[in-house]
């Protein structure tokens, strides 16, 4: 539905994007996620005619939505976006969510139902004369949903929409986001720098590194299967150990990370330096290397610090590499694991995921 192809953008002379290029499927919910400051509201405003490309080309359904600006109305009318802050007009909550509708000429009685329609879908039934700016962030947002959605856009554009919302508003945003790809039927593009929203809410992502996607792929290729050491990083592998294949066969390899070897899955030749990713969770910790025999790789060590996160634990282990591992309060209680303790941390090969070291 949505085709991007090599779209650059500078203000003036700082490039902003640089040569972005994606594919996106009508009815899906693709995220742009990335640090701050990296392009991602650019990228958006781009697709909603805000700005214009220095460069490249934006096409919905084949047609180059920047090449006519005769035609701007008329693909931004297939379109809504939602920004981070929520912009809240001096009126009631019936007036703000019924002025794209007024916009469009419609009539008395299809704005009364529209905006009906907009209230009970975002669960604001009952606010209609309620003044718009006395409203809490959460609901402000909601409103500014509804707003977009009574005038049936096609295209959902969502730029950090729960950014400045607290826990709870930011979960009653997500569901909507859903319910409204769901029973709509709405592609979803939205940018946000919660990793974690783009796993939960998209079919695929795209990560955003200086400008540019560095990979694009489902939520679980990206978050298992970074393909580099900034995305890694990004998407919260804390463990990253660099090495240097040291022999290899079978797609079974040995890698020297500074003397300690660790057994990984990977066809890269013999010599090629490398990062090893490995998340916390799939790393085990215990008192003994029998409880880890079933394994490839078993490392002895002590425990560096330990640090209370909810009902988990984050270890540092020291283990001739730096490495972090998740365990439950409980089991660290259970088994008497605490700061200095003598252990053994142990993992599979096939939780190791080898990407080379292209610094």
């Amino acid at each position: 539905m949505l085709e991007i192809q090599n779209v650059t953008k500078q203000f003036g002379e700082t490039p902003v994007l640089r040569g972005v290029s994606a594919s996106i499927a009508k009815g899906e919910i693709f995220a742009v996620i990335g640090p701050s400051g990296v392009g991602k509201s650019t990228l958006l405003r781009l697709i909603n005619l805000l700005d214009t490309p220095t460069g490249g080309r934006i096409l919905l359904d084949g047609v180059d939505i920047h090449a006519d600006r005769r035609r701007t109305l008329e693909f931004r009318r297939r379109m809504g976006m939602v920004f981070q802050k929520p912009a809240a007009f001096n009126a009631t909550v019936y007036e703000n969510i019924a002025l794209g509708l007024r916009f469009r000429g419609e009539s008395g009685r299809r704005v009364r139902e529209k905006v009906a329609e907009g209230l009970d879908l975002v669960g604001l039934t009952g606010y209609e004369q309620r003044k718009a700016r006395t409203l809490s962030g959460g609901e402000m947002q909601r409103v500014s949903l509804a707003r977009v959605m009574v005038t049936d856009p096609e295209i959902l554009l969502l730029d950090e929409p729960t950014a400045n919302l607290d826990p709870v508003s930011a979960e009653v945003i997500e569901d909507l986001v859903l319910r409204i790809n769901r029973e709509y039927k709405t592609t979803v593009v939205m940018s946000t720098h919660d990793r974690f929203q783009g796993q939960r809410l998209a079919r695929r992502i795209g990560v955003m590194m200086d400008g540019d996607f560095v990979q694009i792929g489902t939520p679980r290729e990206i978050f298992t299967a970074p393909n580099d050491r900034k995305v890694a990083r990004f998407v919260g592998i804390e463990n990253i150990v660099e090495g240097v294949v040291a022999s290899a066969e079978h797609g079974l390899a040995v890698i020297d990370a500074g003397g300690v070897q660790v057994q990984a899955v990977t066809q890269l030749p013999v010599g090629t330096r490398v990062c090893l990713c490995l998340r916390p969770e799939d790393i085990g910790v215990s008192c003994t290397p029998a409880h880890a025999a079933s394994v490839r790789n078993v490392l002895p060590g002590r425990v560096a610090a330990s640090v209370p996160m909810g009902p988990l634990n984050r270890l540092v282990l020291d283990c001739g590499i730096r490495l972090t591992s998740l365990i439950t309060w409980k089991a660290a209680e259970e088994l008497g694991i605490g700061e200095g303790s003598e252990i053994c941390a142990s993992f599979k090969a096939t939780a190791v995921h080898v990407v080379p070291d292209r610094r």
